[in-house]
């Protein structure tokens, strides 16, 4: 069950409607995820779609490259529905199974060319570090140039966005999908932390 209810068709308003009718006629086709809880502040959805469909679909980023770093991002976050909807859009893209598994358990993927390997490298560090090292960065330009490089970050910051969306506000998975991963724990009412700490309370 989700935390706070999600708009309906049957409960519109009329800002939300002009809304998802924008999205459903865009390439995205339905309003699933995180705009379900967006579309509580209609212009939020609508801008949130804008650039959303802009990173999806309109950048340098060839779709296997793009739903890498998604996907990087999915269990990083700890994501079962952004991880759910980017596996199939990964598998769609050509992403080999075996490079799928490694990412869910976190492992190096085997076999990838060298901009795949790239784009790894930088998603990872810059979900777990919140920034890359100078060598990650400088690979990641002379594969992608400067424009591929702004915008893979500007990829994994969005779907960071998208993912805590999703688990703050526990929107389900598709009816029958089972999670790959369960949902950031807490503990007494505060988020556990990367490394399994409590954050201290503060005044």
């Amino acid at each position: 069950m989700p935390r706070l209810p999600l708009p309906t068709v049957d409960t519109f308003t009329p800002e939300q409607r002009a809304v998802h009718d924008q999205v459903v006629a865009g390439r995205r086709g339905r309003v699933v995820g995180p705009l379900r809880a967006a579309l509580h502040n209609p212009e939020l959805a609508s801008r949130w779609q804008a650039l959303g469909e802009l990173l999806r679909y309109g950048t340098s980023l060839p779709p296997q490259l793009s739903e890498l770093a998604i996907l990087v991002t999915a269990v990083a976050c700890r994501s079962p529905f952004e991880w759910h909807v980017h596996r199939e859009e990964a598998e769609r893209a050509g992403l080999p199974a075996a490079v799928i598994e490694a990412l869910l358990d976190e492992r190096e993927p085997p076999g990838l060319d060298e901009p795949a390997q790239a784009v790894h490298r930088y998603a990872v560090e810059l979900n777990h570090h919140r920034t890359v090292s100078d060598t990650t960065h400088a690979r990641a330009r002379a594969v992608l140039g400067d424009k591929g490089v702004v915008e893979l970050t500007a990829l994994v910051g969005y779907y960071t966005l998208v993912a805590m969306t999703l688990n703050a506000h526990e929107i389900p998975l598709p009816d029958g999908a089972a999670p790959a991963f369960p949902l950031p724990q807490h503990v007494r009412g505060h988020p556990v932390c990367a490394d399994g700490d409590v954050p201290e309370a503060r005044p």
